[in-house]
């Protein structure tokens, strides 16, 4: 019997390069070897308050994006969150065994009430807990997260020990962390500040589907310094950043050209960046190219989407009816 496998993207715009390196690329290698259930996670976006035809948008999107770069609806379970109710449901039910302080303490929830001191709302401070019912709904074995939610996988791990302790079971398995290269790729954005991501600061992110011109603009504003001083010295956060790019797009030898020239000191940022772009260009376009073609056809995007709630309910009810045998909610008058 395969492993299962779980993971999604939040629907809150256009994947990026971050999304593809840092979770897609694992996703379509482990088609093959692994039982796969992949989402679109429209519950979770709903913790920003999203306008409903933007999130309706982003949803299809991303479905549309998902399948262009690869993923195959007859080899994966390929659904939209909403779509199976049984999430939802064991969201509930996983409350139970959650506790506010842990909640409280996580780090995803600190940064989210710091950035949006105005909607701290009990969704964003429960939000390892619906994670761990994305994970939990399947009994899924390994989760390919990026870095910054290993602590929630962590707290995932935790609250299906505690089921598990809590009523006597050897139910729900711990879900690890999993990533086919065997490191998990933190994908750096432009703005020299962190990750890439599509709600970090405006140019900060790389979209699969953004043409030519944009890309270049982009990567050229990108943050640099003054150079270096003396050979060989350490990069700093904004060129570290590049070079990590560049190894994600770029040939080993345009690497090591770009490398050599900043050790020895005669780096010009201009010439990096502009071949950057052209990477990033070429390693794009095919995908761009696919976006565009399935956005023609939504009845096949559709009946993708319904297939694949179809086959991602099929497991969840399974699971959901265990728990409620388990937790006495069942046959209550008998």
């Amino acid at each position: 019997m395969k492993e299962r496998v779980l993971s999604g993207v939040r629907s809150t715009g256009n994947l990026h390069l971050g999304n593809y390196f840092g979770a897609l690329k694992n996703f379509i290698q482990m088609q093959d070897q692994y039982e796969c259930y992949f989402f679109i996670a429209n519950l979770h976006a709903l913790t920003t308050h999203p306008e409903p035809e933007m999130l309706k948008r982003s949803v299809k999107a991303v479905l549309t994006e998902y399948i262009a770069c690869g993923l195959d609806p007859e080899k994966s379970a390929i659904y939209v969150q909403s779509d199976v109710p049984e999430i939802s449901e064991l969201y509930t039910l996983l409350n139970m065994v959650a506790y506010k302080g842990e909640l409280e303490k996580c780090t995803s929830f600190k940064e989210k009430i710091k950035k949006h001191a105005e909607n701290i709302n009990a969704g964003l401070l429960t939000y390892p807990v619906l994670m761990a019912a994305d994970i939990l709904i399947h009994r899924a074995h390994k989760v390919p997260v990026g870095k910054d939610q290993e602590q929630h996988l962590e707290m995932a791990r935790n609250f299906a020990v505690r089921f598990n302790h809590k009523y006597g079971v050897d139910f729900f398995p711990e879900p690890f962390a999993f990533d086919m290269s065997g490191q998990l790729i933190k994908v750096p954005g432009l703005d020299g500040s962190g990750k890439m991501g599509k709600s970090e600061s405006e140019g900060n992110a790389i979209f699969l589907r953004e043409d030519a011109d944009a890309i270049r603009k982009k990567v050229m504003r990108a943050k640099t310094d003054s150079g270096p001083t003396q050979p060989n010295q350490e990069k700093p956060v904004e060129i570290s950043n590049l070079f990590t790019l560049m190894q994600l797009v770029s040939a080993p030898e345009t690497i090591a050209f770009f490398d050599d020239a900043y050790n020895n000191c005669s780096i010009r940022y201009g010439d990096l960046k502009k071949q950057l772009a052209e990477d990033i260009i070429a390693f794009t376009t095919p995908l761009k190219e696919k976006i565009l073609e399935l956005e023609n056809n939504p009845k096949q995007l559709q009946e993708i989407a319904e297939y694949g709630a179809e086959k991602a309910r099929k497991s969840a009810r399974q699971t959901l009816g265990a728990v409620h045998d388990i937790m006495g909610l069942t046959s209550i008058w008998k």
